[in-house]
């Protein structure tokens, strides 16, 4: 049974409306409902023969953790669980940003919180702002604390007074938890490497070559250029520590149940700051076990599934977001599978969209795009995606090979294509982004750039073509147009929403210019912004468009995520159609990926059960739909919002 319903549930019976709220009483009831399921799982990663007593720990840990919880979160804990699903909410729409790149620091942020509202953004996801190297250290994801702030960034009164005003908004904050790996600064990683064994067990350390050769028989390389191989051996420690990601990322070590508890105090610390939504970085690689990839792994799903339990006793309003980009089918197992389902993770980045809506782009076709996502199981319907254009991080193609050679393609020189296609190989592409990570032994690469220099704007300024113009901005508006009312929460990168290109400056910074990551990780451009009002330049144009949507969407209740979509294909392969519904209305989104018009039969529409008529208007335009000669005409690159009422 999905256990925050059941909370839902408890608290609804047991809520009253005094002013004194017992919240120890609630806590004991969420432990009490939770216990049992927290007991298997945690005994299912470490031997109750020979962790009982470790067991009896977390449950008294659990009880001080939550006497630690501020009562002004306690309270809005309680309020959550009787919301239900807000995440699913048709109003929550995010940003995804770098705090110094946005606007300085924390304080600057929080000056700019009218332009979010303005916007129409109710949800943040600010990349790390914990204390890190102060070298190499992977865009903050080397984490040298979990809750103290880089100076940088300011403060964490900063931090606290800026979550503040959040919540006075009713604006959601989403956090990174580096929960794969800490850096070689860490305090356990120092003290390990000064010899104490208690520390050198909380990581995977190793006297010799033995063990780590036998994990690296079946372990991929993440980063081949720059970081070949899966261990680096520390001088200090005189020992090889396992680093999947970089040499300064050190794995920890989770068959170590004192691990776990000691990351669960820095998830609830964390929690305590304000953070709505923590962001499980790398959670696929938690379980590591010789003979396979060490990714997906039961394990790491029964540890997540941990971690959730428990989170949800202490601070039951606070959800996780898997950060997995892993193959569809896989990506679905983060929300709990069998009795754990919807017992796991929340939320989790929509990949497989993420990736084919490029795909779709590069051939102007759909094919693929609704052969896989009708081939990727229904979701539980207590949990939502991300859907994104795009992150701080590079595209990935991770597509099933298998759909591919089913339309005919050969799956390698299809990826070689749209790598040629996004990596200025073709010139004819108007695409400019730069490849990342390629790995000459499987030919496998990554992709990087902004979504406007990605869609053709770049290269269509460059050129000074006012067709090629006008096509770049119809494509920027469609790919949000699809995010935004595609099922789950949709989040826009910070510069998108204002036609930002590549930022090409990476390339001068010793630090930066190995990883081409940092073309698409610009600095917010308010010279931009102040005249957004003013002149009609593709700025304006994508940001009063994105602006528009999102009010749409906003006030729009069928746009909810309930699984309330509905895939339609048509035989023309130009066109993504999908249908979102409810009792009362229906809305049609069409969406023509090709530089051509073409048009659909009325017919069509009565073959799919969604007769247009006289009520049925186009939200985006506000205007009826029309038909000539019994077709409706989809422009080159353009989108329909079509509202039905039943």
């Amino acid at each position: 049974m999905n256990q925050s319903s059941l909370h839902k549930f408890i608290i609804s019976t047991k809520k009253s409306n005094k002013k004194h709220v017992d919240y120890e009483t609630y806590f004991d009831l969420r432990l009490a409902t939770n216990i049992s399921l927290i007991q298997s799982l945690y005994f299912s990663l470490y031997p109750e023969s020979k962790h009982y007593n470790d067991f009896e720990k977390l449950i008294s840990q659990l009880r001080e953790l939550f006497k630690s919880r501020p009562e002004d979160l306690k309270k809005q804990d309680l309020d959550k669980l009787l919301e239900g699903n807000w995440y699913t909410s048709e109003k929550l729409v995010g940003m995804q940003l770098y705090v110094d790149h946005f606007n300085k620091d924390l304080n600057g942020l929080a000056d700019k919180l009218d332009y979010f509202e303005n916007l129409g953004i109710n949800f943040l996801h600010l990349m790390p702002i914990t204390t890190r190297p102060k070298a190499e250290n992977d865009g903050g994801y080397a984490v040298n604390s979990y809750t103290e702030v880089d100076k940088k960034y300011g403060t964490k009164q900063d931090l606290l007074k800026l979550t503040e005003k959040l919540r006075a908004k009713k604006m959601t904050l989403m956090l990174d938890f580096v929960v794969n790996h800490t850096s070689d600064e860490f305090s356990w990683a120092k003290k390990a490497a000064k010899g104490e064994t208690k520390y050198q067990n909380y990581y995977y350390t190793f006297s010799n070559r033995e063990i780590p050769d036998a994990f690296e028989d079946s372990l991929p390389e993440v980063f081949p250029e720059t970081a070949p191989g899966n261990f680096t051996y520390n001088q200090e420690m005189q020992k090889w520590v396992m680093t999947v990601f970089n040499s300064y990322q050190w794995d920890l070590n989770y068959t170590n149940p004192e691990v776990f508890i000691e990351m669960l105090k820095n998830l609830v610390a964390l929690a305590n700051q304000g953070v709505d939504v923590v962001r499980f970085d790398a959670l696929a690689f938690l379980w590591k076990k010789i003979g396979t990839n060490s990714q997906n792994l039961p394990e790491a799903h029964a540890l997540i599934s941990l971690f959730r339990m428990c989170l949800q006793v202490v601070a039951p309003g606070v959800i996780i977001l898997a950060e997995a980009i892993v193959a569809p089918t896989e990506i679905l197992k983060y929300f709990g599978e069998n009795n754990l389902e919807g017992n796991e993770c929340e939320v989790a980045y929509n990949a497989t969209l993420m990736a084919l809506l490029w795909d779709s782009v590069a051939t102007s076709k759909t094919e693929l795009l609704i052969k896989t996502l009708k081939n990727v199981p229904q979701k539980p319907k207590d949990a939502t995606w991300i859907n994104y254009i795009r992150c701080h991080d590079d595209i990935g193609l991770g597509f099933d090979d298998k759909d591919i050679y089913q339309l005919g393609l050969d799956a390698k020189l299809h990826r070689w294509f749209l790598l040629d296609y996004y990596c200025q190989k073709l010139e004819w592409s108007p695409a400019k982004g730069a490849l990342f990570m390629y790995n000459p032994k499987n030919g496998d690469g990554r992709i990087t750039g902004s979504a406007a220099s990605l869609l053709g704007l770049e290269d269509a300024l460059e050129k000074n073509d006012a067709l090629l113009i006008d096509n770049a901005i119809k494509k920027i508006k469609m790919m949000h147009a699809i995010i935004l009312s595609y099922g789950g929460i949709p989040l826009i990168y910070a510069g998108d929403e204002i036609a930002t290109l590549n930022d090409y400056s990476y390339e001068n910074d010793d630090s930066k210019k190995d990883d081409s990551r940092w073309l698409n990780r610009p600095n917010q451009n308010w010279e931009v912004i102040h005249t957004l009002d003013k002149k009609a330049t593709p700025q304006s144009q994508v940001f009063n468009a994105i602006k528009q949507l999102i009010a749409i969407r906003k006030s729009t209740s069928v746009f909810a995520d309930f699984n309330n979509i509905k895939l339609n294909q048509h035989s023309n392969p130009h066109l993504l159609i999908f249908e979102r519904y409810s009792e009362n209305q229906k809305i049609l989104v069409l969406c023509n990926f090709d530089k051509e018009d073409h048009f659909i039969s009325e017919n069509w529409f009565h073959e799919i059960d969604f007769d247009l008529n006289s009520t049925c208007i186009d939200l985006i335009t506000n205007q009826p739909i029309t038909l000539a000669e019994a077709t409706l005409k989809i422009c080159s690159y353009g989108v329909y919002w079509i509202l039905k009422n039943n």
